[in-house]
């Protein structure tokens, strides 16, 4: 049915009149044409349906933003880099903070002790105190509150490295030596 003619080289088609019957080549070839394009058609929709899943899961990983996603990993490094440095900035104004204050709690209240006791050996149920308050080194106050009948008196007296320039009484000196010794134990002398 195809006939040679001299010249260029042309294809011919088979006319749809020529397949009469299914069973022929043409028609066998016609069937497996037409099932390999429903097939790839099938492929083809299926494929735009991922396609369309991927897509709406780009957008959930990147957002509203329309770029790639390199640009949304290079985006999302220099927003890392940027939180990293402030992070970086916070622990150093953090550190600088702590620092300070660390040299203000040594300079607070860290040792103290009270001591009750009978300041004129009368039986009056330890009515006079002495308290020491003292930082790390050791510096500080000791008051006393010495008790009588008749009257009450009050005296401070400052302490630097655990001692004072002022003569200290037995019971001021123990009040030291237990807040030093022991921070924050109470103690009671007769």
């Amino acid at each position: 049915m195809l006939s040679a003619v001299p010249g260029p080289a042309t294809t011919a088609a088979v006319p749809l009149s020529v397949i009469h019957n299914l069973t022929s080549l043409a028609g066998i070839v016609a069937i497996a044409a037409a099932a390999v394009a429903v097939i790839g058609l099938l492929v083809a929709l299926s494929l735009a349906i991922r396609l369309r899943r991927v897509r709406s899961d780009q957008l959930l990983v990147l957002g509203d933003h329309r770029e790639d996603l390199v640009a949304h990993a290079a985006r999302l490094q220099g927003q890392v880099e940027a939180l990293h440095q402030y992070v970086e900035d916070m622990a150093g104004a953090l550190q600088d903070r702590m620092d300070t204050v660390e040299v203000r709690l040594d300079r607070s209240i860290a040792h103290r002790a009270l001591v009750h006791y009978d300041a004129w050996g009368e039986m009056s149920g330890h009515q006079s105190t002495s308290i020491a308050l003292l930082d790390e080194t050791g510096s500080g106050v000791v008051l006393s509150s010495i008790h009588h009948r008749d009257q009450a008196r009050l005296y401070a007296k400052q302490v630097t490295d655990g001692s004072s320039e002022h003569e200290l009484s037995p019971e001021e000196n123990e009040a030291i030596r237990l807040a030093l010794g022991r921070a924050g134990d109470r103690a009671q002398r007769a």
